[in-house]
C-alpha cells in the first residue's frame, strides 16, 4: 500500500491527476453555458496559453499537454470573445511554435522545411496533438481570410503556411489519421489569407517532382489526391468538401501554374462527347453531378472550381458541363444570356491562350446538344406530315396549356433579362388565346351542358 501511495504521489501519479482533472474541465466547458462565462471572466485563457508556451521547448512533450489544447479547443470554438483574445495575444505565433515542435521541424530556408522522403510516419500522439492546435488556429484565424495582413502578419502566416505544407506531405501511422491530418490542415489553410498561400509551391523541382511551367506541384498534387478521396468515400459531402472545393478554386484563380496543373487532371480536351458530362466515374463528371447537388453551398463550390478552371468564360463552362448542369451558377452570375461580365471573382487575371478543341471534338461539334452537353441520337420531327393550320392549332393549344400552369402557380414562365439574370416573364396570359377558344375549353362547356 505504501509504495502505490508513493507511486500516486510520484511524478507519473500528479501526471494522472491533472490529465484526469482536464478530461473533466474539458465536458463541464463542453455542457455548461456558466462553465464558459466563468472560464471567461477568470481569464483562464491565459494560464493554457502560458503553459503551452513553455511546455514547447519540453522533449518529450508531456501527455497532459493532448488534454489542454482540447480545453483551449473546446473553449476557443464556443466562446468567440476568448478567439478574439487568444489571437490578440500572440496565439498564432504561439500554436505554430507547438506545432513546429510536434513536427520536430528542421528549416532548409525561410519559408522551406526539409522533407525527408524516408521519414518515419508521424506517432500518435504527435498527431493527436498537431488535429488539436490546427483546430485552435481555426478558431482564431478564420476571420483572417479576406484581410489584407500587415507585413509583420504575412511572415508569421507565410511561415506557418510552410509547415502545412509538410503536414500534406507526411504520413502517419494509420491511413485514417492521416486524411484526418490532412483535413484540418485544408481546413485552416482555406482560413489564412490567400496571398499567404504561395508558399505552397515554392519547394524545389526535383527529379521525382510533380511540376508544371518549372513550378512544384508536389503540394498541389496532394490536394488533388484528398479531394479524390473525398469525393469517394460519399459520406458528410458537404462538410467534408467544402473547403477543398474552395482552396482549390481560390489557389486556381490566384495561380496561373496551379490553374493549369489541375485543370490538365480535370478537365482534358474532350474527345468522346457520346455521354452527357456528369456521366462515369472521373473526376470531371463528380464534380459536375455535384453541380446539381440539393445542397446550395457545395453545388456553387463544384461549380466555381470547374468555372474557374475555364477562366470564367461563359462559353466555355456550357462546352464542358452542358448548358442544363451550368444554368445555376449562371443564374447566380447574371451571366445566363452568354458572354457577361465577371462578377466577384473578378479580381483574376487570367492568360488570353485558347481552348483548342480536339479532332475528335470538332467532327462532331455542330451535332452536340448545348444543353446535355453530348451527341444525342437524332429524333424524327413531331410536325411531320401536319399542314400548317393543324401546326398553328397545335401552337395555340400548347399556349393554352403553359398559361393554364402559369395561373395555377405549378410553374412560372421565365425570360432572361437584359443583365442576363432570370426574371419571371410578365403579360403572358395577354399574349395567349382565350382559353373557351381551345378545343379542350369547348369539350369542358359542353360537358358542363350535359
Amino acid at each position: 500500500m505504501e509504495g502505490e501511495d508513493e507511486e500516486e504521489d510520484g511524478p507519473s501519479g500528479e501526471e494522472t491527476h491533472r490529465k484526469e482533472a482536464l478530461k473533466v474541465l474539458c465536458n463541464v466547458v463542453y455542457n455548461s453555458t456558466w462553465a464558459q462565462e466563468r472560464f471567461s471572466a477568470l481569464r483562464l485563457i491565459c494560464g493554457l496559453t502560458e503553459r503551452l508556451s513553455s511546455s514547447v521547448s519540453w522533449s518529450p512533450p508531456s501527455s497532459v499537454q493532448f488534454y489542454e489544447l482540447r480545453l483551449m479547443f473546446l473553449i476557443t470554438a464556443l466562446r468567440p470573445e476568448l478567439s478574439t483574445q487568444l489571437q490578440q495575444e500572440g496565439g498564432v505565433s504561439i500554436l505554430t511554435a507547438a506545432l513546429e515542435g510536434c513536427l520536430e521541424i528542421q528549416w532548409k530556408d525561410q519559408y522551406e522545411c526539409v522533407l525527408k522522403p524516408a521519414a518515419p510516419p508521424i506517432s500518435l500522439e504527435a498527431s493527436q496533438r498537431i488535429i488539436e492546435i490546427l483546430k485552435i488556429l481555426f478558431n482564431i484565424t478564420h476571420r483572417t481570410h479576406r484581410q489584407e495582413p500587415s507585413e509583420a502578419h504575412a511572415a508569421l502566416y507565410r511561415h506557418l503556411v510552410a509547415i502545412l505544407r509538410l503536414c500534406l506531405m507526411r504520413n502517419c501511422m494509420l491511413p485514417d489519421d492521416t486524411d484526418e491530418l490532412q483535413g484540418h490542415t485544408v481546413n485552416l489553410l482555406s482560413a489564412l489569407p490567400l496571398q499567404c498561400l504561395d508558399v505552397l509551391l515554392t519547394g524545389p523541382v526535383e527529379l521525382d517532382s510533380e511540376q508544371c511551367q518549372g513550378v512544384n506541384m508536389d503540394c498541389v498534387r496532394t490536394l488533388l489526391t484528398f479531394m479524390e478521396r473525398r469525393l469517394e468515400s460519399g459520406e458528410k459531402v458537404k462538410e467534408k468538401l467544402t473547403p477543398i472545393l474552395n482552396l482549390l478554386t481560390e489557389s486556381c484563380r490566384a495561380h496561373r501554374e496551379t490553374r493549369h496543373y489541375i485543370r490538365k487532371h480535370i478537365l482534358p480536351p474532350l474527345r468522346d462527347v457520346s455521354h452527357r458530362p456528369e456521366e462515369g466515374s472521373t473526376v470531371k463528371s463528380r464534380l459536375i453531378r455535384l453541380m446539381t447537388h440539393l445542397d446550395t453551398d457545395l453545388k456553387y463550390c463544384a461549380a466555381d472550381l470547374i468555372f474557374v478552371l475555364c477562366k470564367e468564360n461563359v462559353r466555355r463552362f456550357v462546352k464542358y458541363t452542358g448548358y442544363g448542369n451550368a444554368a445555376g451558377l449562371l443564374a447566380t452570375r447574371g451571366l445566363l444570356g452568354g458572354q457577361g461580365p465577371r462578377t466577384n471573382s473578378s479580381d483574376a487575371l487570367y492568360s488570353s491562350d485558347s481552348d483548342s478543341d480536339t479532332e475528335e471534338y470538332r467532327q462532331v461539334k455542330d451535332r452536340i446538344n448545348p444543353v446535355t452537353g453530348r451527341v444525342e441520337a437524332e429524333q424524327s420531327d413531331p410536325m411531320e406530315g401536319m399542314t400548317e393550320e393543324e401546326k398553328e392549332e397545335e401552337a395555340k393549344r400548347l399556349i393554352m396549356l403553359f398559361n393554364r400552369l402559369s395561373r395555377d402557380s405549378i410553374i412560372q414562365p421565365m425570360g432572361v433579362d437584359s443583365e442576363g439574370k432570370l426574371v419571371p416573364i410578365m403579360g403572358l396570359k395577354d399574349d395567349s388565346p382565350p382559353e373557351d377558344m381551345g378545343p379542350e375549353s369547348k369539350n369542358d362547356g359542353e360537358g358542363e351542358k350535359k
